[in-house]
């Protein structure tokens, strides 16, 4: 099977097994997912959405990220991990959105990447899902690791994988298919002990019952 081959296996395969695949970011808002992004950096969804609880009840607009003392935010977002510089990078964030863009979270991937504390992941993650712009796939770490084992990539850094996916899979898709594989990389194909014997996408992965192969890379 090539790679296209597998590939247009899984846009039909992944829907049917994953029907309620979402981003498990709680928001209402583009701004409150942009900061729930922010915080989910080497943090699980679960956390930032416990923190994100009292959060955005003390900041509702980007000029209240902007003008929260620095110590208070530590101290609501301390559980995330990497607080200091959250905090700042949630602070300049704010700081931003009011100086360059009236307060408002733009819908450009140029725009978008260059708020503090964003980049390109952030950027696709809030594009996708808070304005349903197919700019790009989101490449987390289990999107990335998948990518290894069904065989849609070679590549290890995050910004090739894309590329990757992105010739692969129609573009309407693209937003879908980092919740189909970040949905299976949670659920089945996790990064130690992926149930090999119970996954629904075993007679064409490349790496059942060897995924580790790719763990040193």
């Amino acid at each position: 099977m090539t790679r296209k081959q597998r590939s247009e296996v899984l846009e039909k395969e992944l829907p049917e097994i994953y029907p309620e695949a979402h981003c498990e970011l709680d928001f209402k808002s583009p701004l409150e997912l942009l900061v729930a992004t922010i915080l989910s950096a080497q943090c699980t969804d679960v956390r930032v959405n416990m923190v994100t609880k009292s959060l955005f009840k003390r900041c509702k607009s980007a000029a209240d990220y902007a003008g929260i003392p620095q110590v208070e935010l530590e101290e609501i977002i301390r559980s995330t991990g990497f607080y200091r510089n959250k905090a700042k990078s949630l602070r300049g964030m704010g700081e931003a959105l009011v100086e360059r863009h009236g307060g408002k979270v733009p819908q450009t991937m140029a725009e978008l990447s260059a708020i503090p504390g964003a980049g390109r992941k952030t950027a696709n993650v809030v594009l996708g899902n808070a304005f349903d712009i197919n700019e790009g796939v989101v490449v987390d770490t289990h999107v990335g690791r998948l990518s290894l084992r069904l065989g849609l990539t070679t590549n290890t850094d995050p910004v090739k994988v894309e590329q990757d996916l992105m010739k692969l899979f129609p573009k309407e898709k693209w937003t879908l298919l980092s919740h189909w594989l970040i949905w299976h990389g949670r659920r089945r194909c996790k990064a130690r002990n992926p149930d090999c014997d119970e996954c629904e996408l075993r007679a064409l992965c490349p790496s059942a019952d060897k995924p580790d192969r790719f763990l040193k890379k």
